[in-house]
């Protein structure tokens, strides 16, 4: 239905669609809300259709969510701003229902609301709203109230405000531990939006409260917490609350507490400062990363470049450096694999001689890792450490792993290596890279796997970039185009694939000589597959080699396979010719 229309769709016929059992005339009636509420006007939106929304108890969840969700963007509907306490009666019910992802929907659109209506509607209509949820007598209202504390705050008068703060601890005590959950998950918002006076007393309290918690779910989110509340208090303060704090939860019986903390550090350790991260949370860090639970110890590992940028080398080395060795050859490989890859960072913070020292053995152990995961990602950082140590010891140390790499028998290492050589290359230099990865490049192309080949025609392509057209045809082409004789067709594909990629590299004269007689006798090939790449690749060189060519050598060629028995193969000499007189046309 077009949207001229749309407002002249009868009302009536809407609202029996809201009744209607199909619930998909129900939904698509409840999305188009906006176009009943503009053809009612202002006033009859808020006296027929949002009481009737409010009385609308439909028991579908989807129908539900998409209504708490178009009612956040009704203000402009109900006559704007001043008329915004309309739309709380229907959104209050929302909050109540059962569906989580319905309430968290609701209590989204009444924060939305709510930031938006002037400071004496919100002490009318919302705070009160705020604490009929809160002491709601079913949890779900009282999980629902914890999210909106935040909006309702700064606009209570004070004594208001001493009740929402007691009501807030209160709900942090409730029976119900999904309600605890909710507190705690919401605290750093509400405690952003009060008086530092009040932060350090009644918030700071609550806060201990929740991470005394029995339920391990409630202390993972008041982890959260302490970053929050972290970067409101002053460091003092923080040094005196939210430090012991952390410590603790280093050490909690949960391991998914533990798991929580690991995962936040580097946000608690900006939180507390420079110098409790040295006294007090390098312990705290060193015995997360030696945890018996492998999760753990792989959300530690994934921060430890991180951590060690907070430190001075000497501590790294001292105390991190340690740690680092033995999860190099931890049992589990997930945890390897998560050190994999952030270790390489570690480098430049170590500087050289450490690196040298104490890091390359670690690289070279997991270069040599048996899961290929851990090889990977050691091997995507290279960059990072030849920075540091320079491209001599660099090819000497972990040259001999990468060149045992490319033969990996996991495709995708060796896919990682192919990726990395044309960096490796410009790094290497060109007498090098001839001594030692030459001959690789041209093993590739004859690689079992189709990735592999495709990503060694581009190698060769970037190669050629690297090294300029010469040296291409030097140490390149000549190899490449032998390979046309190749009884295995996919390898003569792969040929036909190099060609058209080094092409544009080489320019039209060598393009001419070398490597267009190649594709015009492949044309003869028997294997209708390389026919029509044939006929690809010779589109592709239209534009780079002279017109004469073009007529003399390429569109007889054309001309021929367009009348292969071959139906792919005549498609793509069709099309092939037509671009040469597209190209005619145009010059």
């Amino acid at each position: 239905m077009s949207m001229v229309h749309e407002p002249l769709y009868p009302i009536a016929v809407l609202i029996d669609e809201l009744k209607n059992d199909d619930i998909q005339l129900r939904l698509n009636s409840i999305r188009r809300l906006s176009t009943i509420a503009r053809a009612l006007g202002e006033e009859r939106t808020r006296k027929e259709l949002i009481p009737f929304l409010s009385e609308n108890n439909d028991d579908d969840d989807e129908v539900l969510l998409a209504m708490a969700e178009e009612l956040g963007v009704f203000i402009p509907y109900v006559g704007g701003v001043e008329h915004a306490h309309v739309l709380l009666p229907p959104l209050e019910t929302l909050c109540t229902v059962e569906e989580t992802c319905v309430r968290d929907k609701a209590v989204e659109s009444l924060c939305r609301i709510g930031s938006q209506m002037r400071e004496s509607d919100l002490v009318d209509w919302f705070i009160p709203l705020v604490k009929r949820l809160a002491a709601g007598e079913w949890f779900t209202a009282r999980v629902s109230a914890c999210g909106l504390f935040h909006i309702a705050y700064p606009s209570a008068p004070e004594m208001l405000k001493t009740e929402l703060r007691s009501m807030y601890g209160q709900l942090c005590q409730d029976d119900m531990p999904m309600v605890r959950r909710s507190a705690a998950t919401n605290l750093g918002k509400f405690a952003a939006t009060i008086e530092p006076a009040h932060l350090k007393t009644d918030t700071m309290t609550i806060f201990e409260d929740l991470t005394q918690d029995d339920q391990d779910s409630v202390r993972l989110l008041a982890v959260e917490g302490c970053a929050a509340l972290g970067k409101l208090l002053e460091p003092q303060d923080c040094v005196s609350h939210i430090l012991p704090v952390i410590v603790n939860f280093s050490q909690d019986k949960s391991w998914r507490v533990r798991y929580m903390v690991a995962n936040q550090l580097y946000e608690l350790c900006e939180a507390v400062g420079p110098e409790p991260t040295r006294t007090d949370l390098v312990p705290a860090y060193v015995r997360l990363l030696r945890d018996n639970e492998a999760e753990v110890r792989i959300a530690a590992a994934g921060k430890v470049t991180k951590f060690c940028r907070i430190l001075s080398p000497e501590l790294a080395i001292q105390h991190i450096l340690p740690c680092v060795k033995e999860l190099s050859s931890d049992s589990s490989q997930h945890v390897r694999s998560a050190l994999a890859s952030v270790i390489m960072g570690m480098a430049p913070v170590l500087g050289k001689d450490a690196t040298i020292e104490q890091l390359l053995p670690i690289f070279l152990s997991l270069l040599k890792d048996e899961f290929p995961d851990v090889r990977l990602n050691i091997i995507s950082k290279l960059d990072q450490v030849n920075q540091v140590i320079g491209i001599d010891l660099l090819s000497q140390s972990l040259l001999p792993a990468i060149v045992e790499l490319a033969e990996d028998r996991h495709w995708r290492v060796r896919l990682a290596i192919i990726e990395y050589i044309p960096l490796l290359a410009s790094q290497l230099g060109v007498g090098f890279f001839d001594d030692k990865l030459g001959a690789l490049c041209m093993q590739w192309l004859q690689d079992k796997v189709y990735s592999i080949r495709d990503a060694a025609a581009n190698n060769l392509k970037r190669l050629a970039e690297e090294f300029g057209p010469e040296w291409a045809m030097q140490h390149i082409v000549p190899q490449v185009l032998d390979m046309i004789n190749n009884p295995h067709y996919l390898y003569r594909m792969t040929v036909l694939r190099a060609v058209s990629l080094l092409a544009p590299v080489m320019g039209s004269e060598i393009t001419c000589t070398k490597l267009l007689p190649v594709v015009i006798s492949s044309s003869k090939d028997r294997v209708p597959n390389i026919k029509f790449n044939v006929a690809k690749v010779l589109q592709s060189l239209i534009p780079i080699v002279d017109q004469p060519v073009v007529e003399k050598t390429i569109r007889p060629s054309l001309v021929e396979l367009s009348e292969d028995p071959d139906v792919d193969v005549r498609f793509f000499a069709n099309q092939a010719l037509q671009s040469i007189d597209h190209v005619m046309m145009s010059s």
